[in-house]
C-alpha cells in the first residue's frame, strides 16, 4: 500500500484534458501533483494501434476547425510538432452513394435528397425549439427511403448533431484534417508531457504519473481529499481534478463520500453519451474507386446506420489497402456485443452489395469497443439540441475540493479534442484562483489571531518582551498557544 504523502493536487485521468490541466499547474509552480491513470498509457480517447502495417486512430482521428480567423490550438500544436495530416473533403461523399444493387445514385437525385434532409433537419430543430416554449409546429416527415436514411445518418450521427452555428467552425474554420502520422495523434500528448514531466527517448519516466491506477473512491471534506484505487493504494491531496469522461461519471466506477449533491448528479445524467465506432478492414488488394473525390462513400440500406459511412485509407497511407466503416450508438453497441467474425461477415456482405461478389475477403479486422470499456463508456458527450445552459454549468461546477474537467465541460467545444484541451487549461486556472484565495483566507485568519498578542506585548515587562521575542522562532499558532492568552481552534494547528 502506498504511504499517503499529501500532494497539492491529484489529477484523475491522463487524457488531453488531464494533461493540459497538469501542464498549467506545473507552469504555475505546483510541482507536487500526482496524475492517476487507469490504463497503461496516456491519451484517453486519443489512441493509435498498428493495423495492416500502418498506424490507425481508434478514437479521435481528425483535427476539426481549421482555416478560420482564429487558430485552433490543437492545429497549431500539430504544426509545431510536425504531425502529418491530410485534408478531408466530405462534400463529394453525397455523390458516392451506393444502393444495394451496387449502383451509384445519380448526382441530381443525391443533391435533391441532401437538400431535403438539410431542410428537414432545420424544421426539426425549429419544432423542438417551439415545443420547448409551448408552441406547436408540425414536425417534418421522417426519412423513409434508403437514401434518405443514409443522408439523415450522415447529418445527425456521423457528424455531431449541434445547434447552428457550430462554435468550432465559427471560431476556427470549417476545414477538417485527418491525422495520418505513424507516431499517432497521441504524439501531441507526449510532446505536451515533455514540458513538465521527466521523459527519456519518448517515454515518460516521471513518478508523478502513475499508470494502471483505477480510482474507485474519492473522499472529500473541507480539509482535503483522499483518493483510493482498486489496488488498495491511498493518495491524499488538497484538491482533485477529475477528468473522467461523461460516460464514466454516469457509471458506478467511482464512488464519492459523501455522495455528490443532487444538482450535480442530475446534470450529469442529462448529457447524452455518443458511441462512435471505426471498424478497420485490411484487404490483399484494393477493389474500390480511389482518388481525392472518392475517399468517402455511402451505403444506402433500409436499416438506418447499417454500415453506412465508408472511407478508404489510400489518401492517408497509399498502398495500405485498408477500408474504414463508421458505426454509431445502437449499431455500435450491437457490434461491440458480437464476435469480430460476425462483424466481418456483415461488412463483407455490404461490400459485395456495392462492389460485386468477386471482391476478396478481408485478411484482418479491428473493432474498437469504446462502450464496453469501463474507463471510457462511450466516445464523446453530446448535449441535447434543446439544452438548458444550467445543465452544462452544473456539470462543470466544482463540488468542494473536487474540480471537473474534460470535453464535456467545454461550453463551446464539447465533443472535440480542442474542447478537452481548452477545458483542462480553464479548469486549472479556476483551481489556481481558488488556491490563491484559500491562501489569502489563511493569512487573514493568522493575522486576526496575532492581533490580540501584538496588543498585549505593549504592556509587558522587559523580561516578558525578551520571552516573546524568542517565540518568533515558532510558527504563529505555537506562539499563541505558548502565550497562554488564546485558545486555538483545532483546525489551525
Amino acid at each position: 500500500m502506498d504511504s499517503p504523502s499529501r500532494s497539492s493536487v491529484i489529477i484523475i485521468g491522463a487524457g488531453i484534458s488531464g494533461l493540459s490541466a497538469a501542464k498549467v499547474l506545473a507552469e504555475n509552480g505546483i510541482e507536487d501533483l500526482v496524475i492517476l491513470e487507469a490504463t497503461d498509457r496516456i491519451g484517453g480517447r486519443i489512441r493509435k494501434e498498428k493495423f495492416g502495417g500502418v498506424s490507425v486512430e481508434l478514437g479521435a482521428g481528425w483535427i476539426v476547425g481549421v482555416g478560420g480567423k482564429e487558430s485552433n490550438p490543437v492545429w497549431e500544436f500539430a504544426n509545431q510538432s510536425g504531425l502529418r495530416t491530410c485534408f478531408s473533403d466530405y462534400s463529394n461523399a453525397r455523390y458516392n452513394i451506393y444502393d444495394r444493387s451496387g449502383k451509384i445514385f445519380p448526382s441530381g437525385v443525391a443533391a435533391d435528397s441532401y437538400k431535403k434532409a438539410v431542410d428537414s433537419a432545420i424544421m426539426k430543430l425549429r419544432s423542438l425549439e417551439a415545443s420547448h416554449v409551448g408552441e406547436v409546429i408540425e414536425p417534418p416527415c421522417s426519412p423513409k427511403t434508403p437514401i434518405e436514411l443514409a443522408i439523415d445518418f450522415i447529418l445527425h450521427d456521423f457528424e455531431m448533431a449541434e445547434v447552428e452555428p457550430i462554435s468550432t467552425f465559427v471560431d476556427f474554420g470549417e476545414r477538417e484534417f485527418l491525422v495520418a502520422d505513424e507516431r499517432g495523434y497521441e504524439y501531441l500528448l507526449y510532446k505536451m508531457a515533455e514540458d513538465f514531466l521527466f521523459t527519456s527517448e519518448g517515454k515518460i519516466l516521471d513518478n508523478r504519473l502513475k499508470l494502471n491506477k483505477v480510482v474507485r473512491e474519492i473522499q472529500h471534506s473541507r480539509n482535503g481529499v483522499i483518493v483510493k484505487t482498486e489496488d488498495d493504494c491511498v493518495y491524499e491531496a488538497n484538491y482533485v481534478i477529475l477528468s473522467a469522461s461523461i460516460g464514466v461519471l454516469q457509471s458506478d466506477l467511482i464512488s464519492f463520500r459523501p455522495p455528490l449533491p443532487r444538482w450535480k448528479t442530475e446534470a450529469i445524467g442529462k448529457c447524452d453519451v455518443m458511441v462512435y465506432t471505426k471498424i478497420f478492414l485490411k484487404f490483399p488488394y484494393k477493389f474500390w474507386p480511389c482518388g481525392a473525390e472518392k475517399e468517402f462513400f455511402i451505403y444506402a440500406h433500409e436499416r438506418r446506420g447499417y454500415y453506412t459511412f465508408w472511407q478508404h485509407m489510400e489518401t492517408a497511407y497509399p498502398g495500405s489497402n485498408v477500408l474504414v466503416v463508421t458505426l454509431t450508438n445502437g449499431e455500435s453497441k450491437r457490434v461491440e456485443a458480437q464476435s469480430d467474425e460476425e462483424t466481418l461477415k456483415e461488412a463483407m456482405e455490404v461490400l459485395r452489395d456495392m462492389f460485386g461478389p468477386n471482391i476478396p475477403n478481408a485478411t484482418d479486422i479491428l473493432v474498437p469497443r469504446w462502450w464496453k470499456n469501463r474507463f471510457q463508456r462511450g466516445s464523446y458527450s453530446n448535449y441535447p439540441i434543446i439544452s438548458n445552459n444550467q445543465v452544462l454549468h452544473d456539470i462543470k461546477a466544482p463540488v468542494g475540493r473536487i474540480f471537473f474537467t474534460g470535453e464535456h465541460t467545454s461550453e463551446r467545444f464539447n465533443g472535440y479534442v480542442h474542447g478537452g484541451y481548452l477545458s483542462g487549461i480553464e479548469t486549472s486556472k479556476s483551481l489556481l484562483e481558488e488556491m490563491r484565495e484559500e491562501k489569502e483566507r489563511k493569512n487573514e485568519n493568522q493575522t486576526f489571531l496575532l492581533e490580540p498578542l501584538l496588543a498585549l506585548t505593549g504592556s509587558l515587562t522587559l523580561t516578558q518582551t525578551e520571552t516573546v521575542s524568542n517565540l518568533h522562532k515558532c510558527d504563529i499558532p505555537t506562539q499563541l498557544y505558548l502565550s497562554g492568552k488564546l485558545g486555538i481552534p483545532e483546525a489551525i494547528l
